[in-house]
């Protein structure tokens, strides 16, 4: 039990770093309540499954082909852009009402989705922390308990969604509209911030 209580901790601090899709969550927390910001988190942890699962069947090697990591930093440019700038505009509009509705909740989840799985630093991520996970567990238990071991992660992931989107509706019902303001600011220029860096990085692949 308390190997699998470690592997969920791992989730957790896989999660927890600052990034484009916490920023998101945030800002999906603030506008719109808990359901919105947990659902765009359920979809980067959908993400983060294909990736585990990725590696678990040994396909990563597929990811390391320049043409395909360019193809990520490009499109993860794009998303990053795209709800950075929709977020920056809708500053300061917040939906009050705790009702949305259900392609409200699907762009949510697809914008979580895309985000993650555009996003090389997560696939490079993966790739580092779960492969040399799998290679440790592999050589110690079976392939049942590296699935169950797989799972803590996972649970780990969606502890985090669950906390981040609390935090985030709890801003939205607690702080005053102009503070829930400049929070979505910031959040916003966070994610053109990362959506700029994405490009960059697509634009050395592609000249450098």
């Amino acid at each position: 039990m308390s190997v699998f209580i470690s592997y969920v901790f791992l989730g957790l601090s896989l999660a927890a770093p600052i990034g484009p899709i916490n920023a998101a969550q945030m800002d999906k927390g603030i506008k719109h309540g808990f359901l919105n910001a947990w659902v765009l988190g359920l979809g980067s942890v959908a993400a983060d499954i294909a990736y585990m699962m990725t590696v678990f069947l040994g396909l990563s090697q597929f990811i390391e082909i320049p043409i395909v990591k360019t193809f990520l930093w490009l499109f993860g440019c794009f998303v990053l852009l795209y709800t950075g700038i929709e977020s920056l505009l809708g500053a300061g509009k917040f939906e009050m009402s705790s009702r949305t509705k259900d392609e409200t909740l699907k762009k949510s989840f697809f914008t979580g989705f895309f985000m993650a799985i555009s996003n090389p630093l997560t696939i490079l991520f993966w790739l580092g922390i779960y492969g040399s996970v799998l290679a440790k567990t592999a050589s110690t238990y079976d392939t049942s308990q590296l699935l169950i071991y797989s799972s803590a992660i996972i649970l780990g992931l969606v502890i985090w969604d669950v906390s981040m989107a609390g935090v985030a509706s709890s801003f939205r019902k607690l702080l005053t509209t102009k503070v829930l303001t400049i929070i979505t600011i910031i959040s916003s220029i966070s994610l053109i911030g990362f959506g700029i860096y994405f490009g960059y990085e697509a634009y050395k692949v592609l000249f450098g």
